[in-house]
């Protein structure tokens, strides 16, 4: 092989390199801001195959849009961003961040989200939920922000109506890629599933897109907060390792960690 020929099959190897290299970090872009305490090999392994090209297949014309004035729900609390759920005087409080379209929170619900919910019941603990939507800003849609608007709808009938809602919305969620929260219509078909939620003013909200000015502050609030990405978990402001060892925590052992960290306060 002539030193030319070397030349040029080593060019052409660089260049190689460097493409691949590109490619990397433009899906790298993309994967960014998934989920906080969980390495990036889980990371990879949940949200690897995301790409730029998002399906539409939930932004149909029933999806509201943000207009009108800030109109906060009843039962918002804290500056009127925060969802609390459980007793007031609780001596603890639970905060968790969450994106409807998260993945990740999908996996922490299913596994150790009952439990959760059963210490704030017992009085353990409070737990605060701050929403965030920037999985509509990454992969494109209004998946997010939609479900957080028929949330905020389901709060103001009632805190336990929101309860319901947000766990049926993760017993439901959509491939992320997919932007099946996307439309009103989704929304009102899940609320089927919650007895009594789909109230004339639960509708109206909807479809309407009545909380959504909200949803923009709830949304600024979660990116001033300083939390990089969901689901984050912090019990009396010290963030609790939800995915051990690269695994989502169990309902048991969440309840042994919280125990652990109440006891050495």
């Amino acid at each position: 092989m002539s030193s030319n020929q070397q030349k040029k099959q080593n060019r052409s190897a660089t260049d190689r390199m460097r493409e691949q290299h590109a490619r990397e970090q433009k899906a790298a872009k993309t994967r960014r801001r998934v989920v906080v305490g969980v390495s990036s090999a889980l990371v990879l392994a949940l949200v690897g195959g995301i790409t730029a090209a998002v399906a539409s297949s939930g932004s149909s014309s029933d999806t509201p849009t943000a207009s009108g004035p800030l109109v906060v729900p009843a039962n918002a609390t804290g500056d009127g961003t925060v969802v609390t759920y459980g007793k007031a005087d609780a001596p603890h409080t639970l905060k968790v961040y969450e994106d409807f379209r998260c993945p990740v929170c999908e996996r922490l619900e299913s596994s150790a989200g009952k439990t959760m919910q059963e210490l704030a019941d017992q009085g353990t603990y409070k737990i605060e939920y701050h929403f965030a939507t920037f999985l509509d800003r990454n992969l494109g849609g209004k998946g997010s922000k939609t479900a957080l608007n028929a949330t905020a709808a389901a709060l103001n009938e009632g805190v336990d109506k929101f309860k319901a809602f947000h766990d049926v919305l993760y017993a439901n969620q959509p491939d992320e890629s997919k932007d099946g929260f996307g439309s009103a219509e989704a929304m009102l078909n899940l609320a089927d599933k919650v007895p009594g939620l789909k109230t004339d003013a639960f509708v109206k909200a909807v479809n309407e897109g009545t909380y959504l000015p909200w949803v923009s502050k709830v949304s600024k609030a979660f990116d001033d907060s300083g939390v990089s990405g969901t689901p984050a978990v912090l019990l009396d402001g010290k963030q609790l390792n939800v995915f051990p060892d690269n695994k989502v925590i169990t309902g048991d052992a969440f309840k042994a960690l919280v125990e652990q960290t109440t006891a050495a306060k």
